[in-house]
């Protein structure tokens, strides 16, 4: 037999971690971005993906894994805020005044800190700052391309591969608008103690004070990081996140025609995102959900779990109109092991893929013994008792 149990107003929850590659089919705002990812950062789920997976010129975006390679090392202890490297004549001409980027004004022949770097990279988009920094852990910026393309691969970036430490144009240099939206979630969950510095406004060196370039730091939005971008092939770009009470979205754009509708138009899908959808955690680790007979077990029943908090990110028009159904075919037979997937819960939202999740075994149910099978059997056949 097949259980079947339904609900529009029930449990409201997924595993975060399914949730990663759930995405909405119907009604998802438009965009004049040529490439969008709007994530959930609880849940993962993504409310806008235009392009999200195609590898696409990331510009100066980039220099965020440059420096989840900075965060990784002070984290582990291999690096401190107050160490120093030195200012190469390739960094201060490659990526300095003399190369007419972005530049934190290094000088060749100095020490800088690690602290400074940082900021010089993150407030100034400096491509000196990256250089050095590359050249000091790796000792060239090739070399730490490779790295940074390793460790890319390690911590979920499926479609990046650097060639620069700065996002400079290189036809092989390349990142998806989804990878830039894991590497922000990694970015903010990895390295809380360090993440502080996106939401910084300006930063002086060398008696140099320029602005951070994210349009949405001044918006009094709710906006806490992360990188712009820009070159003639990328076009404008945004990395950006924001938190407004207990939510925090992670908003990729990039293909955008000027400076002003990169300020423009990631305010208007982040506020549509927060505005139109909300998160719902309503089930708890452990918490049953369906209690199935068993067949020829030493307990006649078993209890069915979720084996972790389920949080689901809904349009919070269409949180009436969930549908949840359990699947399983019972009674089931011992014996039972404890934490094993017995029962499948399925939740149906208009307009979003549908998401499975596991329901297992709250305890063990030994077999029956030899007499205990052939009594039940024996009642089964004159009742129809399943125990």
């Amino acid at each position: 037999m097949q259980r079947h149990f339904s609900s529009k107003c029930g449990h409201l929850a997924l595993i975060s971690a399914l949730l990663l590659m759930v995405t909405f089919s119907a009604g998802a705002v438009e965009t004049i971005a040529k490439s969008a990812v709007l994530m959930d950062a609880e849940t993962g789920t993504l409310l806008i993906d235009k392009n999200a997976t195609e590898p696409m010129a990331p510009a100066s975006m980039s220099k965020l894994m440059t420096v989840y390679m900075v965060f990784d090392r002070l984290r582990d202890g291999r690096l401190s805020l107050d160490d120093t490297f030195l200012v190469s004549e390739n960094a201060w001409r490659t990526g300095g005044v003399k190369s007419g980027s972005s530049t934190m004004f290094l000088e060749p022949g100095k020490r800088v800190s690690v602290e400074d770097l940082l900021r010089g990279i993150i407030i100034q988009s400096g491509n000196d700052a990256c250089i050095v920094v590359a050249e000091g852990l790796s000792g060239s910026e090739e070399n730490f391309a490779a790295e940074m393309t390793e460790r890319g691969r390690q911590i979920g970036l499926k479609n990046s591969t650097f060639k620069n430490a700065t996002g400079w144009p290189n036809p092989e240099h390349r990142m998806s608008p989804m990878d830039l939206a894991v590497l922000a979630k990694r970015t903010i969950k990895d390295f809380p103690d360090y993440y502080r510095y996106f939401a910084e406004t300006s930063f002086a060196y060398n008696g140099i004070s320029q602005s951070n370039r994210n349009p949405l730091l001044y918006k009094n939005m709710g906006v806490d990081g992360l990188k712009t971008g820009h070159t003639e092939e990328s076009g404008y770009g945004l990395t950006s996140s924001a938190v407004r009470g207990d939510r925090r979205l992670i908003l990729v754009v990039n293909g955008l025609a000027s400076k002003k509708e990169r300020s423009a138009e990631p305010q208007r899908l982040l506020d549509w995102g927060f505005r139109e959808y909300d998160n719902y955690a309503l089930l708890k680790s452990g918490e049953v959900f369906e209690e199935a007979q068993v067949w020829l077990g030493s307990q006649p029943t078993v209890q069915l779990i979720v084996e972790a908090d389920l949080t689901l990110t809904l349009p919070k028009k269409s949180r009436r109109d969930m549908k949840v159904t359990v699947n399983y075919q019972g009674p089931l037979p011992a014996p039972i092991k404890k934490g094993q997937q017995m029962a499948t819960l399925n939740i149906n939202v208009p307009g979003m893929d549908p998401v499975q999740v596991p329901l297992v075994a709250a305890a063990d149910v030994e077999q029956l013994g030899l007499f205990g099978r052939l009594g039940a059997a024996f009642r089964h056949i004159l009742w129809g008792s399943s125990g």
